[in-house]
């Protein structure tokens, strides 16, 4: 157990970190299911929680904190420290439009429509590139 976040909060790291990772993998099957059902926006949408979740996994073990309350991925690579390629922080950027896409009404249809087998077949190889590389990092 460390102290950290608020005055005399006990938070155990490695509880928290593997809560994180264990939500990414579960969200990461998840994916995977909605991909073979072609409900490629929810799948997109989950892509992001995997990215997301890892990356907040990081954060707690790097700093001893809880990870801040934010979905935008570029935000909390850097928090964490971690160095991106450019490739990867322009793919960053785009899955975390997956998730205010997914959600909001404004947005939805223009995003259906996007999510073509090919468009969603590239975004899911992404995420699962920067995915295994994150998981290198933890």
């Amino acid at each position: 157990m460390y102290f950290c976040g608020m005055e005399n909060e006990k938070i155990d790291i490695e509880k928290i970190a593997n809560h994180w990772i264990s939500r990414s993998d579960s969200d990461f099957e998840t994916m995977n299911n909605l991909i073979k059902s072609k409900d490629f926006h929810w799948a997109l949408f989950l892509g992001h929680l995997v990215i997301e979740r890892l990356l907040k996994a990081i954060f707690v073990k790097k700093t001893g904190t809880h990870a801040p309350l934010t979905h935008d991925l570029r935000r909390l690579a850097k928090l964490s420290e971690l160095t991106l390629e450019d490739e990867h922080k322009r793919w960053l950027d785009t899955i975390s439009t997956f998730n205010i896409n997914a959600r909001y009404d404004d947005y939805k249809q223009d995003f259906y429509r996007k999510c073509t087998p090919e468009y969603a077949t590239t975004w899911f190889t992404n995420i699962k590139t920067i995915r295994e590389w994150i998981k290198t990092k933890l």
